[in-house]
């Protein structure tokens, strides 16, 4: 494959419309402070953020899941959130982007996962987090195991979006993978560190470059084919799809072999989201019918436009194929 046609990206993005996509992982609340600082408290050496706006939006494995629904495909997640006033926020929020939540376990033994985030002058002041990273119950595992072999049935791929909240142990791994093969349909990957070494046979596994390295405990050999095909042979997954900020993806597959994935240089204003916009096209790309490769290029635009947005923001069809037809440039190499 030379490159990516407008042409090619089009019927892909129109694809992507009837895809169905069964999102599972870790979901998340991120609210937002935002306020002014003049003065410093007279009680400790820190800020005093005067509130000037609140805000809350859906985070983790749900921001793959409204990237997913933002570009007009059905989605539907699996995961859980608890019996409190986030998580009736953050379902409330998801319904609300088009995102089936009939998936959703509701339970007492965790929180929601809410990370909010005090901003002034643009500039972060404090993360404030609210979680529980203790894996699932057994219990709480069989039942989410079972939702995402009835899910997945219904879907053309599933995506697997892990931060290590607990939601994908091994027993919801094997039934994501199991049902995927059952299915015949594409597994997407995105990992994290605890289970990193538990999706053999997944069909794109995509670390970025610091959880690759800290897995392998080896520095990274991106443009080393034999290298990267070591390492995917280690992972077990048939294609490893290495994300490397500016530098781009590296893509090892069992039948293309090595390609790299250049970006394309613009401004940046903020990358906040850009490995989500990533998984979610990998996933969509795939359940469209497009080649690996295919996917991975369009995920390289769709990228390129999220880094170019103000916050975490879905990136719609029309502004992909806009990049696409400005940047015809960006080819496999």
């Amino acid at each position: 494959m030379d490159r990516l046609t407008p042409e090619r990206a089009g019927r892909i993005l129109d694809g992507i419309r009837e895809a169905r996509v069964l999102v599972v992982g870790d979901l998340m609340l991120d609210r937002y402070i935002v306020g002014a600082v003049d003065r410093i408290s007279p009680e400790a050496p820190v800020p005093v953020v005067l509130v000037e706006e609140e805000s809350a939006t859906v985070g983790g494995a749900a921001n793959v899941a409204a990237n997913v629904a933002a570009l007009g495909a059905f989605c539907r997640v699996v995961g859980c959130v608890g019996r409190d006033a986030p998580g009736e926020t953050l379902r409330t929020g998801m319904a609300a982007l088009g995102i089936a939540t009939d998936g959703l376990v509701l339970t007492d033994e965790r929180p929601t996962t809410v990370k909010t985030r005090i901003v002034a002058r643009r500039q972060q002041v404090v993360r404030v987090d609210r979680e529980t990273e203790a894996d699932a119950s057994p219990e709480l595992a069989v039942v989410l195991a079972g939702v995402v072999r009835d899910s997945a049935a219904e879907c053309d791929v599933v995506v697997a979006e892990d931060y290590n909240k607990g939601v994908l142990v091994p027993a919801v791994i094997r039934a994501l993978l199991e049902a995927a093969e059952t299915s015949g349909i594409p597994a997407v990957v995105d990992p994290k560190r605890r289970n990193f070494f538990a999706y053999p046979g997944a069909t794109v596994f995509k670390p970025n470059a610091k959880e690759l390295s800290d897995a392998m405990g080896d520095r990274l050999h991106p443009d080393d084919p034999a290298w990267m095909e070591a390492t995917r042979s280690r992972l077990a997954c048939r294609h490893l799809l290495l994300t490397l900020g500016e530098r781009g993806m590296a893509l090892q597959g069992a039948e293309e072999g090595h390609v790299r994935i250049p970006t394309v240089a613009r401004s940046v204003y903020d990358v906040s989201g850009a490995g989500d916009i990533v998984t979610a096209l990998m996933g969509l790309g795939l359940g469209a019918g497009a080649s690996v490769v295919e996917a991975a290029l369009l995920a390289s635009h769709a990228a390129a436009v999220g880094v170019g947005k103000a916050g975490v923001a879905p990136v719609t069809s029309a502004e992909i194929l806009e990049h696409v037809q400005a940047h015809q440039e960006l080819r496999p190499l």
